[in-house]
């Protein structure tokens, strides 16, 4: 049986689940989870060795352990910290923004003094923001979770199944928008204009399922006090649980999902299917609906669907049209493909 050390000190909590889950009973690997505070009070875990650990405990943590492989779920920061990891043993970092992996020092030292410049200043002084590049270079590979981003240079690795559960068949129409409420990343001007000039007699219950605030929710708080009866939202104005995002999607007849193809990351332009994964695609896997993305939205995926002009008639017919996500995406097919893809990556 081979050990692997699965690593999350920084972020990405919802990640570092779905390799919990997708291993667990897993006959061919050991994994030994490596988890920060912040990451540790949102993961379910029963009976995997989980370890609390951070930035200046994680070297003395893997010393004399024997991992056959080192796998980073974050590089966001602790550079220096991951330089030595990566230099000492067999490591693979899960990459989640493609530019900001090949960004040039004169670019992150640009960077640093936009957005929070005392927080990006200790990443430089104090984190080893410079040794960005070395890590990913030192690296014996980096992994990709969506197979629109796999290169020469990015492997694909399968991490996201369909649970089981039982269907909720809604006597209304339930579109779930799932995600942080903030038109930074997700187009939610369109979305609040869209459902204020939805005509039809049928009920329809719009759930925003991500924190909103500042304009967003005062936007919502507004919108919800002026739409005709049949027409409701639903939106939360503190965090959303684990188990309340999952009683949510469970509902879901269908994901509308209005991602915004340009974002940032550390002030570099990242395009969400071309250099960087939207984590809708893997809410769509997880909990076997369709989602309708942006037409511009690149994915061969055939439960991604291409939005079209009337939008709620689309969304009426989808909420109807049987997928089956198991033959491809069940449990059992996404765990033989992750210990075969590890298995001929560890020869």
């Amino acid at each position: 049986m081979k050990k692997i050390a699965y690593i999350e000190i920084d972020t990405h909590a919802e990640i570092a689940q779905a390799f919990i889950d997708v291993m667990g009973g897993s006959q061919d690997f050991k994994v030994d989870y490596y988890f920060s505070k912040r990451v540790k009070d949102h993961i379910n875990h029963r009976n995997e060795a989980v370890f609390l650990s951070d930035s200046s405990m994680i070297l003395d943590q893997l010393k004399g352990k024997g991992y056959d492989l080192v796998v980073i779920g974050t590089v966001h920061r602790y550079f220096n910290t991951f330089l030595a990891i990566t230099k000492k043993y067999n490591t693979a970092i899960i990459t989640h923004n493609l530019n900001f992996t090949k960004a040039s020092k004169l670019n992150l030292m640009k960077s640093v003094f936009k957005g929070d410049v005392i927080f990006r200043l200790k990443l430089w002084l104090k984190e080893g923001l410079f040794y960005k590049t070395k890590v990913y270079q030192t690296s014996r590979s980096l992994f990709v979770l969506d197979e629109a981003l796999v290169s020469e240079k990015y492997q694909f690795l399968p991490l996201f199944y369909t649970r089981d559960f039982d269907k909720i068949k809604n006597e209304n129409l339930v579109v779930v928008i799932p995600g942080g409420v903030s038109q930074k990343r997700r187009n939610y001007a369109y979305i609040f204009e869209t459902i204020q000039n939805v005509k039809t007699d049928r009920h329809c219950e719009f759930v925003f399922l991500g924190k909103a605030k500042d304009h967003e929710l005062r936007h919502l708080e507004q919108m919800s006090q002026r739409l005709p009866e049949n027409i409701s939202i639903t939106y939360f104005s503190e965090r959303v649980s684990s188990e309340n995002f999952g009683k949510w999607m469970q509902k879901a007849d269908i994901l509308w999902c209005p991602i915004q193809q340009e974002t940032e990351f550390f002030s570099m332009k990242e395009t969400y299917g071309v250099t960087k994964m939207t984590g809708n695609l893997g809410d769509a896997v997880a909990y076997g609906k369709l989602a309708v993305f942006p037409g511009n939205y690149p994915s061969k995926l055939e439960f991604i669907i291409p939005e079209k002009e009337n939008i709620l008639n689309q969304l009426e017919t989808l909420s109807e049209t049987p997928f089956d996500f198991y033959k491809t995406y069940s449990k059992e097919v996404v765990q033989k493909k992750l210990e075969q893809f590890l298995n001929s990556f560890l020869m």
